[in-house]
Parts: C-alpha cells; structure tokens; sequence
C-alpha cells in the first residue's frame, strides 16, 4: 500500500514505518495520523510481519509535535474530535498483537512524545529531545499524553514537564525510564532491529498476551487479565515446544501457533 506521508519496508519479518516530512520535521497533520494507524493496522494483519519500528525521516526529527495550522479556527467539539481522533489511533498502537518499537532519532515534541509513549518500546539517539510543550501555545496534550507520560515517569515530574513545557534530553529521559536504551544516531535501527530480533524468537503469541496483560494494568484489571492470557497459552503449539524444548535441553522453534 502506498502513503502520501509515510514510507514503509519489510525486512526480515520487520515492518518500518517511517514518517516522511522532513521538510515539515514530520509534524503530524490528521492525513498522516490517519495513515500510521493503516500502516500499523496492515501490519498487524500480515503474516510475514513479525515487528514494527516506527521512526522520522531525517536525523533531526521523530516527531516535532502536531501540525499546529490546522488548529486555527477549530470548535470545541471539533477540538474533541482531533483528540478523539488522535488517542484512537495511538490507541490501536498500543494494543498492537506484535511489538512495536520507536527509533526516536531527534525532536519527539507534543504529538510526537505521545506517539513514542504508545509504542511499546523506546529507543532514542543520543540527540534526541522529549516534551510536552503544549501550553506554551495555550493548549493540554491532546493524543495523550497527560496519561501515558504518567505511566511512565510518574506524576510527580510528568505534571512538572506538561505544565512548564520543559524538554528532556535523551539521558534525562533514560534516567527517569521514558526510554529503553539511548545510543549514537548511525546505531539507532541497528539496535532497534537487535532488539526485536530477541523478542522475534519468542512465542508470537506469549509476546501477545504481554502486551495485552502489561496494557491491563492501567486501563482495567490486570490482575484478570493475566490470568486470562496466561490461560491461552496452555492451548498453544507453542507452549508445548517451548516446555518439549525445555525439557529436552534445546531451542525452542516456535511457528505462532
């Protein structure tokens, strides 16, 4: 499938979804929210994907916010719908069956904060930034990011970086456990691939029930939810090979099953 703002490849079982407006700093206008929830919804639904990373064109930028023209003139209900829009898609990036990684390698300001929080993991090059600088033009976070930021870090600073709209620095947001690891720009898809090439050899559907058991924990009873993906597994080819394999003192191949 072929997007106007988003450039996509598959290798080795790893979709790459990368958002091409350079020019823009890939600010996030509603066309281009719209296609990364398309992007990863396909590759969701494709068999041959394993993994998603999900990054910015260029070296300055991920993300560096919303595209703010398109908020002039708006309503309050239209306000509404945006952000409704918005959360629906990072949402469904969230809740995303297979992994989802950010390669954060530059600005992740506002919008492009909060798409990096949906993802299930964050990895940042050394010049990246993270903030919530929304008041400063008079706004809240709207895709959000008041309460994945808080999931994250805590209130404590996350209500500090929403209501002064301080940036972070890469380390700064390693140290408080907004991301997973930092490293130089040229290792930034290098250590995303490494990454999920370890979490590739795992049951796909134990990865599964992680997410959906971890996400559980801040949106209904984790504790149920547990219980209910650890359930599945017993079902699963894939628990007897792991535990056939276990046994046996060998490597578990798993087919998805």
């Amino acid at each position: 499938m072929t997007f106007e703002n988003l450039l996509t490849a598959i290798e080795n079982g790893i979709l790459t979804i990368t958002i091409n407006r350079p020019d823009k700093l890939n600010a996030l206008n509603k066309k281009t929210v719209q296609e990364i929830g398309m992007a990863v919804k396909n590759g969701e639904a494709d068999n041959n994907v394993k993994a998603i990373i999900l990054t910015g064109a260029g070296q300055k930028s991920f993300v560096a916010g919303a595209d703010i023209t398109e908020f002039v003139g708006l309503t309050v209900e239209q306000g509404k719908q945006l952000a409704k829009a918005g959360q629906d898609v990072f949402r469904s990036i969230e809740t995303c069956s297979k992994p989802v990684v950010a390669a954060v390698n530059g600005f992740a300001l506002g919008g492009g904060c909060e798409l990096s929080m949906a993802c299930h993991l964050r990895i940042a090059s050394e010049n990246a930034k993270f903030g919530q600088p929304e008041v400063n033009l008079g706004l809240i976070a709207g895709y959000g990011g008041t309460q994945r930021l808080i999931q994250y870090i805590g209130k404590t600073k996350a209500i500090e970086l929403h209501m002064t709209g301080d940036l972070i620095n890469a380390e700064q947001a390693l140290q408080l456990g907004l991301v997973n690891y930092v490293v130089p720009q040229e290792q930034l898809i290098l250590k995303c691939t490494e990454l999920l090439d370890k979490i590739k050899g795992k049951a796909p559907k134990a990865i599964t029930g992680v997410i959906n058991s971890v996400n559980a924990y801040f949106y209904s009873d984790g504790f149920d939810a547990e219980i209910e993906e650890f359930g599945k597994c017993f079902a699963t080819d894939d628990f007897k090979e792991g535990t056939n394999a276990f046994i046996e003192k060998r490597k578990a191949e798993f087919a998805g099953r």
